[in-house]
């Protein structure tokens, strides 16, 4: 006789779940059990939700309900608690719970290698504590085994976080239990990992994309099996991963925005973080020098008592807190005869140069940060102004001179570097802008007897080439490094004490309500990686708007300015943290169908918004800021609401309503990170 499932299918539809028989595998399904299942004129993959369904829908023939195929495999499966919090997830990111569970899941393997791993040492400190770092461990120590609480260690830059981290995780070691320490960047998993294997007693795993399909595979296998004490080290994606026993959730950095995934479901793993917390009964802490507005927000204004801020305002040890400096890139004041001087040091500055000459005397090391790649941002003819742009994409080429090439930021489009303008045949081509190959060039020619290396993705591509550049700069084989936002999360360089700064007025100038918020994190977080071993340090900020208020809290340090003056600002603005946000992208190969569609969207939206969700404001269509992407028009509509019911509701009404041109790709993003 046939029984009748439930089963969450792996595909993009907003309502995944189905219904399904089945006859041969009676005794053998179980709820959270991975299946293979037929799925139209072809087989998917599934999630069994629940069994034993005595009767199917009513508007269904039994009949015509198509039978589960086979098990998929029996080492993976999702328990009662993990499924509910794919189900949270699925429901609050409106993204389909089949696809959900799959795109986190690893690919199945019938012979994964051994797992590898790091066992850890459990060597003591070598340092005393502050009297704050005992103040809040003698507080969070008491929160380990008591269930949900959620704590913000709002610390500056070498203030000793991870060490209160740390003797945190040894506490919940030593009761039996599980921890997972969640990053931004895979590029600090090597610094962590080192730390984590000398003062840790107990097996330590480390989960990000370079490590194979087999490990991935062979720790979830070994996760859904053994409930012995471990630690986890891993980016956004480690927040999915099936530990038993889990007694503390650590999310250091937590503002930091690769915590946002782009594609597929748009989730933060800070927030999701939270509810797992919340579903498994043990403490989240959350940690940043430079912490969201939106978290900053929630914790100053709490009144619950599971719900723990906490201030490191000083640096540990003989650790100072470094001068911070703005360079006028505008020249005022200067002769003309000086300016002609000073533009030979384009884009540095006589004086930034003479400190990087002094910094290289004392056999120092020095830092120079820009958020971009490349050479030149981009080429263009002096004789008739020709650019040259990506024919896939709305957006100039990027020039790589090292490559010999100018490719695309968004596709894989790339020429040659041209010798003569296409348009007139003028063979002078300006180079525009600066990258970091062009600071890396620069910085050689003023000092040809230094070692100057670059540290972006453009040069390093694999943990093994970021392990040996980080190792080459701590043994002091490199004097100058030239990065971009890889420098400038969590890592310890003991002989650096000058950092110079360029490129950051192009981001101030984004159109973003948080562009603010990004500079002055970026700017915080970079600077603190001077003077972090007690010499006197120094940061040179190139800007052309020295007067901007972003620059006044970073180079007096203030703790806490920057949030009272913002918090006033959103709430003016009804920007988050007072109200929620929801980005609707519509995407197509063809522009007229994408803006006609975003049009049609935006009138069922307003009528739906009339009728019943009168709390939601609609705002749009517009373009993308970059419309085209790989042969691609996006359009944009935002949903802003105090309700986050009535935004929820509208968003589900929409989903289920919406029957658009089938050449139109409709994406959500619940509590976006970019408003592009």
């Amino acid at each position: 006789m046939a029984k009748y499932c439930t089963i969450a299918v792996n595909c993009p539809l907003p309502e995944s779940v189905f219904t399904y028989k089945y006859t041969e595998f009676s005794d053998a399904l179980k709820p959270g059990m991975l299946v293979e299942v037929p799925f139209g004129r072809r087989k998917s993959l599934g999630c069994i939700v629940d069994i034993d369904i005595e009767n199917p829908p009513a508007n269904i023939e039994p009949s015509k309900l198509k039978e589960v195929s086979g098990i998929l495999t029996e080492d993976i499966h999702l328990s009662s608690d993990e499924f509910k919090f794919y189900q949270w997830i699925s429901k609050y990111y409106h993204y389909p719970l089949g696809k959900l569970i799959f795109d986190c899941l690893p690919g199945v393997m019938k012979r994964p290698r051994p797992l590898k791993y790091e066992e850890g040492r459990g060597e003591p400190f070598s340092f005393d504590y502050t009297d704050d770092q005992l103040s809040i461990l003698e507080r969070l120590r008491g929160k380990i085994g008591d269930g949900f609480s959620k704590t913000l260690i709002h610390g500056v830059t070498g203030s000793g976080k991870t060490i209160i981290y740390l003797e945190l995780i040894k506490q919940v070691l030593n009761r039996g239990e599980s921890v997972l320490f969640l990053l931004p960047e895979i590029n600090l998993t090597p610094q962590f990992i080192k730390t984590f294997v000398a003062h840790i007693c107990a097996p330590i795993y480390s989960y990000n994309s370079t490590i194979s399909k087999s490990d991935k595979y062979g720790l979830w296998k070994l996760l859904t099996a053994d409930d012995s004490p471990k630690v986890i080290i891993g980016v956004r994606s480690s927040i999915f991963l099936p530990v038993q026993k889990l007694g503390l959730v650590v999310v250091d950095e937590e503002h930091d925005q690769s915590f946002k995934q782009d594609d597929r479901c748009p989730y933060n793993a800070r927030d999701i973080a939270l509810v797992k917390g919340t579903m498994k009964k043990v403490p989240v802490i959350l940690g940043s020098a430079t912490p969201s507005v939106e978290t900053y927000n929630q914790f100053k204004s709490a009144k619950s008592d599971k719900i723990n801020y906490f201030k490191l305002e000083k640096r540990v040890g003989a650790s100072k807190l470094p001068q911070v400096e703005m360079i006028d890139m505008r020249y005022q004041g200067l002769t003309s005869d000086e300016i002609v001087r000073e533009k030979e040091y384009w884009p540095f500055t006589s004086k930034s140069v003479g400190e990087v000459e002094k910094a290289l005397e004392r056999g120092e090391q020095v830092l120079v940060f820009v958020n971009r790649l490349g050479f030149a941002n981009y080429l263009q003819c002096r004789s008739c102004g020709h650019q040259f742009s990506c024919p896939n994409c709305s957006t100039n080429l990027r020039y790589f001179k090292k490559r010999g090439e100018v490719s695309c930021n968004y596709c894989d489009y790339n020429i040659p570097e041209p010798d003569v303008c296409p348009s007139c045949q003028n063979m002078t081509l300006h180079q525009k802008g600066f990258g970091t190959e062009r600071l890396q060039k620069l910085m050689q020619n003023h000092f040809p007897t230094k070692r100057v290396e670059r540290f972006d993705r453009d040069e390093i591509k694999t943990m093994t080439q970021l392990e040996e550049r980080l190792d080459q700069f701590h043994r002091g084989e490199v004097d100058i490094m030239v990065g971009t936002q890889m420098l400038s999360k969590g890592h310890n360089f003991e002989k650096v004490n000058l950092v110079l700064i360029l490129g950051i007025d192009s981001q101030l100038n984004f159109p973003d309500f948080r562009a603010g918020e990004r500079v002055y994190q970026l700017l915080t977080q970079v600077a603190g990686r001077s003077g972090r071993f007690g010499k006197d340090s120094k940061v040179l900020i190139h800007t052309l708007s020295t007067d901007n208020q972003v620059f006044q809290y970073v180079t007096k340090h203030s703790f806490d300015g920057f949030y009272s003056d913002e918090l006033p600002l959103r709430e003016m603005c009804n920007c988050p943290p007072y109200t929620k946000i929801a980005m609707l992208y519509m995407s197509s190969r063809f522009q007229d169908r994408v803006i006609n569609g975003a049009m049609a969207a935006r009138e069922m939206l307003d009528q739906m918004v009339s009728k019943h969700f009168g709390s939601v404001e609609v705002l749009g269509p517009r373009p993308a800021v970059v419309e085209k992407k790989v042969n691609k028009f996006t359009w944009v509509l935002m949903l802003r609401s105090d309700s986050v019911n009535e935004l929820h509701n509208l968003i589900h009404s929409f989903q289920l309503s919406y029957r658009g041109d089938y050449s139109i790709g409709v994406k959500l993003d619940v509590d976006p990170y970019n408003m592009a």
